[in-house]
């Protein structure tokens, strides 16, 4: 089964789960910025509400708002009993606390999965791991290897990976040509998120069972979507650039929303 026809698969699922509830759930999304991605991923999150039979609003703020008024307004939603999950937008202006505002949310709300006690998986590694999982990947004793270490894909994806029971290696920056080709022609799983155009490619060599799994977005010059992945490398799954790692994490966050309404019942 493809990503896509895994979403929708999933989103049946979701939304007969949903019919259930008297009231059905609920998701505040706060923004404090004025990006172009930014607003593409918040549409996709309300389109993908609206499918389901979720409710959803957004609270958008100039990115001039100071940070003791957006924590007042993060304040606002936690206290709100209507409101059942809640996200703030990334990137936030360079004059707020990212960390503070992170922590903020209340963790039974947070269905992104970024506050130190949250009880949610984070959306992409979440959404990463379902997915290979219902494509039978036999994540135990599987050698995984993460390429990047950000806070946002690398790290949390490589705990992730961690809990189901991998031998988890992450490849950064400092990491050697010698030692990179040596683990990526190993792996059993590779997870690619670093933000470079086609930086895993044919040059390497790999097993015919491997998985591969593309986070990278980037904008060739031909105006299209490309991933960190050469497309077509010759593993058992790749998964495509544009339609694949954005679904799963915009799935994952209605799937959290769903266990936050249940949690909250």
């Amino acid at each position: 089964m493809n990503v896509k026809e895994f979403v929708q698969y999933r989103k049946g699922v979701l939304k007969d789960e949903a019919a259930s509830f008297a009231k059905p759930p609920k998701l505040c999304i706060i923004q404090a910025n004025d990006n172009p991605a930014s607003d593409a991923y918040i549409r996709g999150k309300l389109k993908d509400s609206d499918e389901l039979g979720y409710l959803s609003e957004l609270w958008k703020f100039e990115p001039t708002i100071t940070q003791e008024e957006l924590l007042t307004k993060i304040e606002e939603a936690n206290n709100d009993p209507s409101i059942d999950g809640l996200i703030v937008q990334l990137p936030l202006p360079s004059h707020i606390d990212e960390a503070a505002v992170k922590n903020a949310v209340a963790p039974e709300k947070d269905v992104d999965g970024f506050h130190p006690m949250t009880t949610f998986d984070p959306c992409t590694p979440k959404g990463i791991c379902d997915y290979l999982a219902h494509e039978g990947f036999p994540f135990k004793g599987k050698n995984a290897v993460v390429l990047g270490r950000s806070n946002i894909v690398g790290k949390p994806m490589a705990h992730m990976l961690l809990k189901n029971d991998c031998n988890v290696t992450v490849l950064h920056s400092k990491t050697t040509p010698e030692d990179r080709k040596f683990y990526i022609e190993h792996a059993d799983l590779i997870v690619v998120a670093i933000g470079r155009m086609h930086y895993l490619d044919s040059s390497y060599k790999y097993k015919d069972s491997a998985y591969v799994v593309d986070v990278g977005i980037n904008r060739g010059e031909d105006g299209r979507l490309h991933g960190d992945a050469e497309p077509g490398l010759p593993v058992k799954l790749q998964t495509p650039v544009p339609g694949g790692v954005g679904l799963l994490t915009r799935l994952a966050l209605m799937e959290n929303l769903l266990i936050a309404k249940k949690n909250r019942e």
